[in-house]
């Protein structure tokens, strides 16, 4: 069937015209519809005929109108992760513990909007507000301003308890009841601001990242061994490490009902009062509590004889007793013979230091002048000792502070005992059936949670914090927690289906899925980009549906 203009009468028509054949099998044509004179066709007359043609085959109207885009927004990253936040039951959740009739605002979708902002462009909370302008955040409120937001986060902590009692209910099927890895650390994040506030947890102290003394909080993280984060403590900025390890791991006992747990742990965590506090707990409710702990440097100085007498196997491995546990030792012989190298040659640089300034001293005893300042005995212990200082070695080198002249030694001791420590990681556990590789292997898993860290620290932009109250902050820390718990879980499925991208690549690829808004004159069409085949295959490795 088309359509066809004749000429009658010197006038031109326009005829529905169709083709067929005939009893003999021959083509011929007939006139379905006339349709009229065509000078006095015009898109008023002809569009709903078309518009109806397109309608029976899914097709868009058709119209006179010229198409405008209106607007064209990010969307595929938020759709995603919307999809994900739903998967995992953080909607039904935010959405129990946050539900109040007296609040006009959304709260929970404003929390999901925050986190989505950290996961995909993290800006201040001002900076949010810009972002949300350029994506197509679904099931937001029609408007949204910066109050909304910080009213959003006092909400978040008015129903804290409330909050992290359902998250924990939608994390715990995801646990394994037989044997759980726990892994725990501590981080510092910076904080701005000079002000003072009650109950304020930001305190100077020691910060990781910077080396130096800054104004902080610290940061707890929790997580299994499959580097899926349970749950997060705050604490002030000056807090001791060993300080917050009894109360979370008493707060990992009640919200998830496991039948055993391994709690592994850094070298900052270890003293002698939490190990008596967890074998406490562990004779508590009749489970299974053990702990892999690191064995600080600073008591090391404990261990001079057990170190000296062990007889490491093939693989490097050592087995002996201390402060009442499994004491069980890693030695790496390469990395033994670089960190003794590396402190002999440090050595030997301040030794050539000191042999130089002697030089000098005696040489102006002898009457020869150089140029240049003077030298002197007590310049000379100055210089040395702050340098010996610098290259952390005051154990080993020391000025005679009490001789007339500038003189020095090395502990030769101390040097042998350093070297007997180099290359060795020394752990404390109380798990019987752990060989001591799995209890190494265990404790290198260690390492995820500072990745995660480092994500917190980079993709997340955790810091520097710019807010005052301290509600505020941990509502901040709440929110960076819950985009975590979104990243390593999209980093759990692509990896189980082999994809290689990490989940900061999957979020920029699916980003250039955009919506886009056409207005064809009076009416308004919403479309989203043709998706291409790698966007097609993350959407099938996170487990999560293609938008439609």
């Amino acid at each position: 069937m088309y359509t066809k203009i004749t000429r009658s009468g010197g006038r031109q028509y326009l005829q529905l015209v169709e083709g067929y054949r005939n009893e003999e099998g021959k083509v011929r044509h007939r006139v379905v519809a006339n349709l009229g004179r065509l000078e006095d066709l015009n898109p008023a007359k002809l569009d709903p005929l078309i518009n109806g043609l397109n309608r029976a085959i899914g097709r868009s109207d058709n119209t006179a109108f010229p198409v405008e885009i209106e607007s064209s927004k990010a969307y595929g990253n938020v759709f995603a992760l919307h999809e994900l936040w739903k998967d995992l039951g953080l909607d039904r959740a935010l959405g129990r513990a946050m539900r109040s009739g007296r609040r006009k605002i959304e709260a929970d979708a404003l929390v999901r909007a925050m986190v989505f902002n950290r996961l995909c462009d993290p800006m201040s909370k001002l900076g949010c507000l810009r972002w949300l302008d350029t994506v197509a955040m679904p099931e937001m409120p029609a408007k949204v301003e910066h109050h909304h937001l910080l009213r959003a986060m006092d909400a978040l902590m008015d129903n804290v308890d409330r909050v992290e009692a359902e998250l924990a209910r939608q994390i715990r099927p995801l646990v394994d009841r037989d044997l759980t890895v726990v892994f725990y650390d501590l981080t510092t994040v910076r904080i701005h601001g000079e002000g003072e506030v009650d109950d304020d947890i930001r305190a100077y102290g020691m910060n990781k990242e910077t080396g130096g003394i800054a104004r902080q909080f610290v940061l707890g993280v929790v997580q299994t061994a499959e580097g899926l984060p349970l749950m997060h403590t705050v604490h002030p900025g000056n807090v001791a490490e060993t300080k917050t390890l009894q109360a979370m791991l008493a707060t990992v006992l009640k919200r998830f009902p496991i039948e055993r747990v391994i709690l592994v742990a850094d070298r900052g965590l270890l003293s002698l009062d939490n190990i008596d506090a967890l074998t406490s707990l562990a004779e508590q409710g009749g489970r299974t509590l053990e702990f892999i702990l690191a064995v600080p440097a600073r008591r090391y100085s404990d261990l001079v004889e057990t170190f000296r007498d062990m007889a490491f196997d093939e693989t490097g491995l050592a087995e002996d007793r201390f402060a009442g546990h499994r004491l069980i030792v890693a030695h790496d012989p390469l990395r033994a013979a670089e960190q003794g190298d590396r402190r002999r040659a440090r050595i030997a640089e301040l030794d050539a230091m000191a042999e130089k300034m002697v030089g000098k001293l005696d040489a102006q005893d002898a009457g020869k002048t150089a140029k240049g300042r003077r030298a002197s005995d007590r310049g000379a212990y100055s210089r040395f000792t702050r340098a010996v200082a610098e290259a952390e070695l005051t154990r080993f080198l020391k000025a005679d502070l009490n001789a007339d002249r500038f003189s020095w030694s090395a502990d030769e001791d101390a040097i042998a005992q350093a070297e007997l420590f180099d290359g060795k990681l020394a752990l404390i556990t109380n798990a019987p059936d752990l060989s001591p590789a799995e209890a190494v292997a265990r404790y290198k898993g260690l390492a995820d949670i500072e990745r995660g860290f480092r994500v917190l620290k980079s993709d997340i932009e955790i810091a520097p914090v710019h807010h005052r109250l301290p509600d505020r902050i941990r509502a901040h820390a709440m929110i960076c927690f819950l985009a975590l718990v979104l990243y390593r879980v999209m980093r759990m499925r692509l990896k189980a289906k082999g994809h290689s991208a990490s989940p900061r690549t999957a979020l920029d690829l699916l980003e250039r899925i955009q919506q886009h808004v056409a207005r064809i004159g009076p009416t308004a069409k919403t479309t989203i980009t043709r998706q291409q085949p790698e966007q097609l295959d993350l959407f099938e490795a996170l487990d999560l549906k293609t938008p439609a």
